[in-house]
């Protein structure tokens, strides 16, 4: 390996240098990319690249979108059965009783352990998708960091596009606080 100008490191592998730059570059033949096997022979293997980074940046916003729902599934299936069984508890009321009527109540909402492993491993994905892309854009190529930003931002326009019940008059709903909860910063990668 030979430090070289401009920041970048060259390796020859197979009489073909393969360099990896630590500045911002728009080197297309001869880079690589994420390991030294993904290295830059043509312009066709840069075209592959891009397209292939775009697809798992949308990738990306989809096993996020997966999660998502998968939460709101889970979240609806509690609701339904605390409502079943709370309808069930008033129909064996005794009607004529002057006992205390049932009012608003909350209830907690705890993930079975399958449920929390589903979660844990559409996280796992999703994280591990995005570590990957942290990884090809560090190699600092500005056709590929395009290409990603391009890529999510399809993904969450193609995957993630927000429906939302919002109650009309009244107080804040639990909807919209969940809106407002439901939305993770994400910073770095995932």
């Amino acid at each position: 390996m030979s430090h070289g100008h401009g920041g970048g490191d060259a390796m020859v592998m197979g009489g073909e240098e393969c360099s990896s730059h630590m500045l911002w570059n728009w080197k297309t033949i001869g880079a690589c990319f994420f390991a030294e096997s993904w290295q830059i022979k043509n312009q066709g293997m840069m075209a592959a690249t891009c397209i292939g980074v775009f697809l798992l940046a949308i990738m990306l916003e989809f096993v996020r979108r997966v999660g998502k729902e998968y939460d709101h599934l889970i979240l609806r299936q509690f609701q339904q059965h605390v409502e079943s069984q709370a309808a069930l508890a008033r129909s064996q009321d005794d009607c004529c009783s002057e006992g205390p009527q049932m009012g608003n109540q909350t209830v907690m909402f705890r993930a079975t352990p399958v449920q929390q492993a589903i979660r844990s491993f559409i996280h796992a994905v999703a994280f591990g998708i995005a570590y990957i892309l942290m990884l090809i854009a560090m190699a600092f190529n500005g056709y590929v960091i395009i290409v990603i930003i391009i890529g999510a931002g399809f993904g969450k326009f193609v995957c993630d596009w927000m429906t939302q019940k919002i109650a009309v008059g009244g107080a804040t709903s639990s909807a919209t606080k969940s809106l407002e909860s439901s939305e993770e910063a994400t910073m770095c990668c995932g």
